[in-house]
């Protein structure tokens, strides 16, 4: 698989074969991948919770929210939720101005990782942390960053170029079909300089 194509691969699934659960050890290589990445000042502020098990995933799917653009669904069904969870801390007793920069860049790596495994993931932000670090057992030392979501997916994804001045929200057609507009090259680069 080339580059390219892992990226593009890599997308916000929402929607997974819940009996296959990733075992721990798949989570933990894909741990050990982010654990290698660039960190600002080197400070590794990081820290995550594995989550692998059907009732613990359970516990940590009641405290994430779904697709902010599709408010009308309420989140995967029973038999299509995630099938494991990293859940990506931030240490606060270490934590530098760049931690959010270090949570964007392990949990991309974390999802590339996915992908070359035949899984997918979506990172999720909205959550309740009070309840949620309950549920892990957290003290006060850290700070839920990101919930990321993996399994195997079970829908289908198809990226396009949204026309200049369209929507960029995402959508799904009735048959689940999830589409995602993304402005083009043209679009988004807005200068270059060749002296």
């Amino acid at each position: 698989m080339t580059f390219k194509q892992l990226v593009d691969r890599n997308r916000s699934y929402r929607r997974f074969r819940e009996d296959r659960i990733v075992p721990e050890a798949t989570l933990r290589e894909l741990v050990e991948l982010a654990r290698h990445c660039p960190s600002g000042m080197n400070s590794q502020p990081l820290k995550y919770v594995l989550c692998c098990g059907a009732a613990i995933n359970a516990k940590v799917f009641a405290t994430v929210s779904w697709a902010g653009s599709l408010p009308e669904w309420d989140g995967p069904e029973p038999g299509e939720r995630p099938a494991g969870y990293i859940v990506v801390l931030t240490d606060k007793e270490i934590k530098p101005s760049t931690a959010l920069l270090d949570v964007g860049i392990a949990s991309q790596t974390i999802l590339l990782g996915a992908v070359e495994k035949g899984l997918g993931g979506c990172m999720l932000g909205s959550m309740k942390t009070i309840p949620l670090a309950r549920t892990l057992g957290l003290d006060d030392r850290y700070e839920i960053s990101l919930v990321i979501a993996l399994g195997e997916p079970v829908e289908t994804v198809v990226l396009e170029d949204a026309a200049p001045g369209a929507s960029v929200k995402y959508y799904r057609e009735p048959d689940g079909t999830h589409h995602v507009p993304k402005r083009t090259a043209e679009q988004i680069i807005v200068g270059v300089h060749t002296e």
